[in-house]
């Protein structure tokens, strides 16, 4: 749990409000100049809602040169990123052909795969040139090759799951796959007697226990399926056991019979706060009263664990007892899309119902290739050991740049072994001046704030590399450090004496 300091919470409150009224003055102002609102042109009702289109004018666009940076080269430890100006207060940015070369630590390139390698490049331009870019096709049409089956036997393989259904998309995974799960035809149905007409088996009475910080595609899946849907305290093992005991004690709305299905999800690392899953903990509650785990290891897969199996190999978890496991090849794998592994039973269900998997056209064959190349090298079987090198560097990358943020004097939120650490900010003026003094110094950040973070808790979000040298994360720490002298978010008192250790540590290095 984030404990805000009272005076930054203050401070970070009066900040939003001064926002809020000198942006109602102006447009006030601007209405008295300007009758004919653009919000009502040729009396077509406003596409946005009142209070978005005054949060993008009068917040976002002040700020928006901190956000969605083209970059012109690969994601890799360094980027080349595209110069941009604006000429009307940065209501528009233009682009120019200049651009500047940046240290790297917004990608999810964890474990390096997001540039050239030796050995998945060659194999994925030779898949190119066999299969072409796009299938064109969904996977029960013409767009299921031997590279896609190849693809789902590896990851089943990798996972330690019987077998596995690979979409062209991540978010879609959860969002699309989610209502299957627990939607109105039922997987129970299937299992009993192999038919799944809607018109015979019309079930409700499904209830998804979501973490409270899970993922917007999690959330959006879960809203989606119209199952009745409860939250437990982020990663607190012991509220969830105390919501599932409620909802069994109580059954379902207005009839209070028993559920028909419970499913809790979960993730292995949590995106926006770095934090690692009370995995073990929550396993053994669902198991105790019979609910349903589902694991999304986007963050995770790839990134942790002594071969790279996630959070189930960290923390000695038996797959087994994870009844679904979703991840993406987003980030440790360097391509796209998403997975479900599980049973073969769930899995050929999946392949019957899922829309991503029915509608939606497939993952290029390409992007299916470096997934296969990419698990290879981290397994071992391109006949080298660089797959265990890059897993014990980002480790040791991610260990050593928490502890020298920390010793700084910044907040960083999450677990050691996690390559995501989110740096407190807090405060909306310092959203900005973070971002613009690191890349001022060469240095790309994330920074993220309201709405994808609640109002008082903006952050930013520095991602770890396998590729990042020593000396790109001292330059990286050295300039942070700066940057956060420069804008007051070192918020612990010991953090001058700190520093200076810091410093005499990284002469050292």
């Amino acid at each position: 749990m984030i404990t805000i300091p009272y005076l930054t919470a203050v401070s970070t409150y009066f900040s939003y409000g001064l926002l809020f009224a000198f942006g109602q003055l102006r447009d006030y102002s601007r209405r008295i100049f300007d009758w004919w609102s653009t919000n009502n042109l040729h009396g077509y009702a406003p596409i946005c809602l009142a209070h978005e289109d005054f949060y993008i004018r009068r917040l976002y666009h002040r700020i928006q040169d901190c956000f969605g940076r083209p970059i012109s080269s690969a994601p890799d430890a360094w980027v080349d990123v595209v110069e941009r100006f604006s000429n009307d207060n940065n209501k528009t940015l233009k682009r120019t052909t200049k651009s500047t070369r940046c240290l790297n630590l917004g990608s999810y390139n964890y474990l390096g795969f997001g540039s050239y390698d030796e050995y998945c490049t060659p194999l994925v331009i030779d898949s190119l040139k066999k299969f072409s870019p796009s299938t064109c096709s969904s996977r029960v049409d013409a767009g299921t090759t031997s590279v896609h089956a190849e693809l789902e036997e590896c990851v089943a393989k990798y996972v330690g799951k019987p077998a596995a259904i690979v979409t062209g998309m991540g978010y879609a995974t959860n969002s699309a796959i989610i209502p299957v799960l627990i939607g109105k035809v039922c997987f129970c149905c299937y299992l009993s007697c192999g038919d799944v007409t809607p018109k015979t088996y019309v079930l409700q009475g499904g209830l998804i226990i979501s973490d409270s910080l899970n993922h917007t595609s999690i959330v959006n899946g879960a809203r989606g399926s119209g199952a009745t849907i409860r939250v437990f305290q982020h990663n607190t093992p012991a509220h969830l056991e105390r919501v599932l005991k409620e909802q069994i004690a109580e059954g379902q709305p207005r009839t209070h019979r028993p559920w028909k299905k419970i499913m809790v999800v979960v993730e292995g690392i949590y995106s926006m706060e770095g934090e690692i899953c009370q995995l073990p903990e929550i396993v053994s509650i669902c198991k105790k009263y019979k609910a349903y785990v589902y694991l999304d290891e986007a963050h995770s897969i790839g990134a942790i664990g002594k071969t790279g199996r996630g959070v189930c190999e960290l923390l000695g978890v038996d797959t087994a007892d994870v009844d679904i496991m979703m991840g993406t090849f987003t980030k440790s794998f360097g391509s796209c899309g998403g997975y479900i592994a599980g049973s073969k039973d769930l899995i050929q269900y999946l392949k019957y119902q899922c829309p991503a998997h029915l509608y939606a056209t497939s993952i290029s064959t390409p992007s299916a290739q470096q997934i296969i190349s990419a698990v290879k090298v981290i397994l071992g079987e391109d006949g080298s050991n660089r797959g265990a090198q890059k897993l014990a560097r980002i480790r040791e990358n991610s260990n050593f740049f928490r502890a020298e943020l920390q010793k700084m004097g910044f907040e960083v939120l999450g677990d050691n072994d996690s390559p995501v650490m989110p740096i407190m900010l807090y405060n909306p003026a310092k959203i900005p001046a973070f971002s613009r003094e690191c890349l001022r110094e060469n240095v790309a950040v994330v920074v993220v704030g309201f709405p994808a973070t609640p109002l008082l808790l903006a952050r930013a979000r520095i991602c770890i590399s396998a590729s990042h040298s020593r000396e790109d994360l001292i330059k990286a720490l050295q300039v942070i450090s700066k940057a956060g002298d420069l804008t007051g978010i070192k918020y612990f008192p010991a953090a001058p004496k700190k520093q200076e250790e810091v410093k005499d540590t990284i002469k050292l290095d």
